[in-house]
């Protein structure tokens, strides 16, 4: 078989894991969630198609800058709270349309699963073939939500997570014709729910808040990995903190200061991934992204990540706990 067909599965241990929730493209990935993030993240690849499976046990911010013509067309699979992509609010089952070049982004409140079918619009004749709706390339040149058939909706979605499981354990022994065959099978669970659902809900809302969030991340994306403080943002954008906090509670279910300190504390998480012990220090980088009192933010951080940031860094556990025992440490 050559490499037509590829599968990738592994276990996830923290939020950056999820910068390629989709195959061939980078998402920019916050945790929301509070708790150390475990999931699991698999790719089927058959020539240039590919479908991503992945779960997550944390609140989640995904966006995705859209980076080449690929089609994508994802199913929310299973979902413990509410899951909202652009304007759309998702139900467990519900099919996403995200058309080639254009910016996607969505907020998955609490434990979630997805599918997500990635391929190019000159394969969709081929691959619906015998639905001249959706073999036809201009079809899926426009965001949509489609609702999920209450009967084929969830029978779709196990059939996604039973077809990677095949291909996982059975992929060194099937021919590129058997490839193939799956390809279209990937497709047909996904056109299931398109083909039989409710006609195409039109009606997503872009509210001011909305609006006002997408200049505050635009905001943020700005200043890079500096901190930023809220009075900063209300003064640029000319708004009061009141508005900001309404916005924040409408769109994440969080203020915005709350949301501010998850989003350091993620790139702090980032940056202790990234380093090794003796390059830096937990206090140096807690310090550079606005957190002065250590022990609030240790705490913070492990409500959060549920491990210490000295985990992170990669300080033996031996080490950390003769730190802990001495009588003026300050657990990170």
């Amino acid at each position: 078989m050559g490499t037509y067909l590829l599968v990738d599965s592994r276990r996830l241990d923290g939020f950056e894991g999820l910068h390629q929730a989709v195959h061939g493209t980078h998402v920019d990935v916050m945790q929301l969630g509070r708790g150390k993030l475990r999931g699991t993240l698999s790719h089927v690849g058959i020539g240039d198609f590919s479908l991503s499976i992945g779960s997550f046990n944390v609140g989640m911010r995904t966006r995705r800058i859209a980076s080449d013509e690929k089609l994508i067309i994802g199913m929310l699979l299973n979902a413990e709270d509410r899951v909202a992509h652009w304007s759309f609010d998702m139900q467990p089952s519900d099919v996403l349309v995200i058309p080639p070049l254009l910016e996607h982004d969505g907020i998955f409140h609490g434990s979630s699963a997805y599918a997500a079918m990635r391929l190019g619009l000159e394969e969709v004749t081929e691959v619906f073939a015998g639905q001249p709706k959706l073999g036809d390339p201009d079809y899926w040149r426009s965001k949509n939500h489609f609702k999920a058939d209450p009967a084929l909706g969830p029978t779709a979605a196990r059939r996604l997570a039973q077809i990677v499981l095949q291909l996982t354990q059975h992929q060194n022994e099937l021919t590129a014709p058997a490839a193939e065959f799956w390809r279209r099978s990937i497709a047909e669970c996904m056109a299931a729910n398109v083909i039989c659902s409710l006609p195409p809900d039109d009606s997503g809302w872009l509210p001011a808040a909305r609006r006002l969030i997408n200049k505050v991340e635009d905001y943020l994306d700005e200043a890079g990995t500096r901190p930023v403080h809220i009075s900063e943002i209300c003064a640029a954008l000319h708004v009061s903190r009141r508005t900001l906090h309404r916005a924040f509670q409408e769109v994440f279910g969080m203020g915005p200061v709350t949301f501010l300190r998850h989003k350091r504390l993620c790139t702090i998480h980032s940056i202790l991934r990234e380093s090794r012990p003796g390059t830096t220090t937990v206090s140096t980088v807690a310090m550079q992204q606005g957190f002065y009192e250590l022990g609030r933010f240790s705490h913070y951080y492990r409500t959060m990540f549920g491990e210490y940031p000295s985990q992170t860094l990669g300080i033996p556990v031996h080490e950390l706990v003769a730190h802990q025992h001495r009588p003026d440490a300050t657990v990170i």
